[in-house]
């Protein structure tokens, strides 16, 4: 779940230094066939976000530590590392492969089951590959915008992706639904805790948020695809 967030996060982050405040065109987008369901969506998981998320969220970054937000994020980036290295692997990408299985084994050791980020001070970036990324470097194109309920941004590629996404996550492999459960809920309050100040910016830059967040979505996640050098023509070419 904490993937589609960052989607959203990094998203909204790319959108903002392209410069763009969208507004709505009078021009059907053909990036966006069901816009009429789309912007349904956008309002069912606006609403459900200022009426809980947002106020849960914000309750956790109030009485939670500094340190303790960031060793929960750092135990869930670990967690999410694996995926990465997997899909790193899947797509040939045998350097960055390793990288994040070594991030994997130094942060769940000597960075104590990853509450501490020490690999990145070893010079072990963090890629954060996911399956959507990895469909798009086999050469799955994107297909088109869905917004999905509850879970946000999406498009046809990345909605098929979040199935592989599942499979990888280790969480879904704890014995115990009531500690699985409480870890990913945990999971999702922390991460909609560091998106408050994005969601905030989204809010104030944007004539229509829905289209800039959609616009704003698809070009990082093309910029994911190809690990920040997307060929310009794609940008029209994939969908």
């Amino acid at each position: 779940m904490k993937t589609w967030i960052k989607r959203l996060l990094g998203g909204i982050m790319l959108g903002i230094a392209l410069g763009g405040c969208a507004s709505t065109s009078e021009f059907a987008d053909p990036r966006d066939p069901f816009e009429t369901f789309n912007r349904s969506m956008y309002t069912f998981n606006d609403t459900l976000d200022r009426a809980l998320l947002k106020p849960v969220a914000e309750g956790y970054k109030k009485v939670a530590p500094e340190f303790v937000d960031r060793g929960v994020s750092n135990f869930f980036g670990n967690l999410e590392d694996v995926g990465s290295a997997v899909n790193n692997l899947l797509q040939f990408k045998v350097k960055r492969g390793a990288s994040d299985i070594s991030r994997v084994l130094v942060n769940s050791t000597l960075g104590i089951a990853g509450l501490f980020d020490v690999a990145s001070g070893m010079d072990l970036p963090k890629y954060g590959e996911d399956f959507g990324q990895t469909l798009g470097y086999w050469g799955v194109k994107s297909g088109p915008y869905l917004v999905l309920p509850l879970l946000g941004p999406s498009s046809g590629r990345d909605a098929f992706g979040l199935a592989g996404d599942w499979w990888l996550d280790p969480l879904n492999y704890v014995d115990s639904d009531g500690w699985r459960w409480t870890a990913k809920a945990l999971n999702i309050v922390d991460t909609r805790a560091d998106l408050l100040g994005a969601s905030r910016i989204l809010e104030e830059a944007a004539l229509d948020p829905y289209e800039f967040l959609k616009d704003a979505y698809l070009q990082k996640r093309l910029s994911d695809v190809y690990d920040g050098n997307p060929p310009l023509e794609d940008y029209d070419a994939d969908y």
